[in-house]
């Protein structure tokens, strides 16, 4: 029988983003059982409420809705299909809902596999970065219909301010890789428009008022702009999983047989940011890849890792979607030898 009032919530990684979405979840007074692969990241809950669980499995056995929020697809299979996964230990009828920006065909494959099992799964990766999350106010992308999905809506409005349907599993995930490839160019243009004034010699803050108050303005530009401005690369989100997403993006492009040129570019100054030790930065650190070395370095790059990856691969690089020896597929996804952003490696 379906779970007819939802009461009791797990919660699956409680970093960045899902540690202040749990913590909007307990404040509407649901139960919460939360487990995080790194303990501490989820005591501020546990502190204030939640049940701590030793395994996924063990979060996901006595909630009526299931909430994961991890790093890569390969992370969501594991939770959700390993051995002693949440889709084997989870309760019938339970609901399993993922905010992880994954793969459309993951998705599918997660939603098909729950209703074989008399489960309920479907993708609802978010949007509105750390700020959001703690504010309450994401955008969430629900690979559903909205009948579908009612009876979550008083937990999912917990910590949204904006809610779309897309119909069917999976598509959820599709309108995120768009928003994806959108801000990665937004990303890029506010960069180069910053390399452009300070090299005239302009104000920075003053252009980025500018810029927010005419047609060149971008959330990404009104909110990461001037992070980038005072130096502040702290993530809100993070580069390397915005270079996950463009990839995914790429992967269901060529799967369309359409080409992305803007997401393409986007994906090589990502890839080349998180090469040279950006990938635990902000995404708005695309803006030192037009930095001095000295600048660079001083935030944790290091361009000598630029020539060593043409022989050894990056932990983490999610290079899934080409051929992993840095020569390119054919698409330019991957190609490590400039980074399209005319920095000058190795001079001083």
């Amino acid at each position: 029988m379906a779970v007819q009032k939802i009461r009791r919530v797990a919660f699956v990684g409680t970093g960045i983003m899902g540690a202040p979405i749990a913590g909007h979840v307990l404040d509407a007074g649901f139960g919460l059982t939360v487990h995080n692969r790194s303990r501490e990241k989820a005591d501020g809950l546990v502190a204030r409420g939640a049940t701590w669980a030793d395994s996924p499995a063990a979060a996901a056995a006595e909630a009526d809705v299931v909430f994961t929020m991890v790093g890569y697809p390969d992370d969501v299979e594991d939770v959700y299909l390993g051995a002693g996964g949440i889709l084997e230990a989870a309760k019938k009828g339970a609901w399993l809902v993922d905010l992880t920006t994954s793969s459309p065909t993951l998705a599918r494959e997660l939603h098909d596999a729950a209703e074989v099992v008399g489960k309920h799964a479907f993708d609802c990766p978010v949007t509105g970065g750390q700020s959001g999350a703690e504010a309450g106010t994401l955008t969430l992308m629900v690979g559903a219909g909205e009948d579908d999905a009612r009876i979550l809506l008083p937990v999912l409005e917990s910590f949204s301010s904006k809610v779309y349907y897309f119909g069917a599993a999976g598509r959820g995930q599709a309108a995120k890789l768009c928003n994806q490839v959108s801000l990665a160019s937004c990303m890029m243009g506010y960069a180069d428009a910053l390399a452009l004034a300070e090299q005239s010699g302009l104000d920075l803050d003053q252009v980025v008022d500018m810029m927010c108050d005419g047609m060149g303005g971008s959330a990404a530009m009104e909110r990461l702009a001037p992070k980038s401005v005072a130096g502040d690369f702290r993530p809100g989100f993070l580069a390397e999983h915005l270079r996950k997403d463009l990839g995914l993006a790429l992967m269901r492009a060529d799967d369309l047989d359409l080409t992305l040129p803007g997401a393409e570019t986007a994906f090589n100054l990502y890839d080349t940011l998180c090469t040279v030790g950006g990938s635990r930065l902000g995404t708005q650190a695309i803006s030192l890849l037009y930095a001095d070395e000295q600048t660079g370095f001083a935030a944790g790059l290091d361009w000598s890792r630029l020539d060593a990856s043409e022989w050894e691969d990056e932990p983490g690089c999610a290079h899934d979607h080409c051929d992993h020896d840095h020569r390119g597929d054919g698409h330019g996804h991957c190609e490590h030898d400039h980074c399209g952003c005319g920095h000058h490696h190795g001079e001083a």
